[in-house]
């Protein structure tokens, strides 16, 4: 139930029938901020101005495989049971394949089609093997995943090597192919296109600063930025962090050095996105060559956020500051009105939900977060719930509460922090100590204890 009184069952855009039910085309990046879609010119011309943009979207475990097995199941980790990216707590056989997202939408009558990266270490045991769910499978086989060139797909049970296409391009091309292909059926489909950039390249690029993961741009993107500025905000280099765990109070000042490093890296990610950009106007393009842009929900998003220099932390993710766990989600497609922005706080395990509503498809796993969709009648709508971040494994696991006012966290090792975002958006300040915040932080020490582990409807609403 929404905070206005819509009820999430009754509030759809519409009813969808069989013959009417939408085409969703998912493109997720890998690692990109909300702050990099500044340059990303046909994503803000096709799908921002388009649709809807959510200005607060978050993840509940900000690394690459937990992520992804989220948008899979509608799942926080502590559910799903992907907690990292290798095993035995982590990777793609951590995931139970059999029900997934993809499975619901092709028993709902859907052709579901997978382009690009999967989950950490897809293809290590069997390179030809196909997840449950699949129509058509063209998935890029681990550690190949990596190389923007000279990669390896497994191409519906048979292996392909491309050596001298820059892969984005090559999964553009697929993806709108897949479109001419599938638009003229009678099905819908559901098209996953999973790019890998901006995340960092192996081997390392020609150009890759020692010590930073760089990605390779294409070629004709390369030094596209080389004069561009790399942002600073007041979270960069943090001077003072004794407020701070002992994770970060353990890192060193950045020098000028390191500094120009992060720089470099911010730089090329920037880069790589250019082909990405490129690929958005190539799919939108093919649904509108097809007929079926009209009918088609487009989602775009990333599996979690980057660290460029805040809080002392050249690069990376896992942490549960705001580079960490903000990513972008944008929308469009039937019924989402134009350049509509949304500031409800939503999160990574509204995605499976709002897919399945779209499309008719029932879920076969008891969904945490809420379908997005009447949002879009109500833009107003309040949802009334706190969201989870979470780190369940290694030295640094913590539990951490996102609410509209606050982010309050628990560390494995007894230590807290607790953020005021009306007074201070770039968390420079823990109060956590500050007896100022006493009652605030045993409420959300209270909520957070029945967040970490809730389960479905506990985990959608508030006390």
């Amino acid at each position: 139930m929404l905070a206005s009184g819509v009820d999430v069952a009754s509030a759809r855009i519409a009813a969808p029938t069989a013959e009417s039910r939408p085409n969703i085309v998912v493109m997720m990046t890998d690692d990109q901020t909300v702050e990099s879609i500044r340059v990303m010119h046909n994503l803000r011309r096709l799908l921002k101005d388009r649709g809807a943009t959510f200005a607060n979207s978050f993840v509940g475990l900000a690394q690459c495989c937990p992520s992804r097995a989220t948008f899979l199941t509608g799942q926080y980790a502590h559910n799903h049971g992907v907690l990292g990216n290798e095993p035995p707590d982590g990777g793609y056989t951590k995931l139970d394949h059999t029900n997934t997202l993809a499975v619901w939408l092709k028993e709902a009558g859907y052709n579901t089609i997978h382009i690009g990266k999967y989950l950490n270490g897809y293809g290590l045991l069997d390179p030809t093997e196909i997840p449950p769910g699949w129509t058509e499978w063209r998935g890029s086989v681990d550690p190949s995943t990596y190389r923007y060139f000279g990669y390896t797909l497994n191409e519906n049970g048979k292996l392909a090597t491309y050596d001298h296409t820059y892969q984005t391009d090559l999964y553009a091309r697929k993806a709108t192919n897949v479109i001419r292909r599938r638009g003229p059926q009678a099905a819908p489909f559901f098209l996953w296109i999973a790019f890998l950039a901006p995340h960092s390249g192996k081997p390392r690029d020609a150009d890759d600063p020692r010590g930073l993961g760089t990605p390779a741009p294409a070629p004709r993107h390369r030094d596209a930025f080389a004069t561009k500025d790399l942002p600073r905000p007041p979270s960069f280099n943090e001077a003072d962090v004794s407020d701070k765990p002992f994770d970060i109070r353990r890192r060193s000042l950045l020098g000028p050095a390191r500094i120009r490093k992060v720089q470099e890296n911010y730089q090329q990610r920037l880069e790589s996105l250019l082909a990405v950009d490129e690929a958005v106007a190539k799919v939108v393009g093919a649904l509108r060559e097809a007929g079926e842009l009209a009918n088609t929900l487009i989602v775009f998003t990333s599996d979690n956020g980057f660290f460029h220099g805040e809080h002392r932390v050249p690069a990376g993710k896992l942490l549960l500051y705001e580079p960490s766990i903000r990513v972008p989600l944008v929308m469009r497609g039937p019924g989402i009105p134009a350049g509509l922005r949304l500031t409800q706080h939503v999160s990574n395990i509204d995605l499976a939900p709002t897919i399945a509503e779209a499309a008719s498809a029932t879920p076969g796993r008891a969904m945490d977060g809420l379908s997005l969709l009447p949002l879009f009648t109500d833009p107003t709508a309040s949802l009334e719930r706190d969201l989870l971040v979470e780190r369940l494994t290694g030295d640094f696991a913590f539990a951490a509460l996102r609410t509209r006012g606050y982010l309050y966290a628990e560390h494995g090792n007894g230590e807290r922090e607790l953020y005021d975002f009306a007074r201070d958006r770039h968390q420079l300040e823990s109060k956590h100590a500050d007896p100022a915040y006493a009652a605030i932080q045993a409420d959300l020490a209270a909520r957070l204890d029945r967040l970490r582990t809730c389960a479905a409807e506990t985990c959608r609403t508030r006390p």
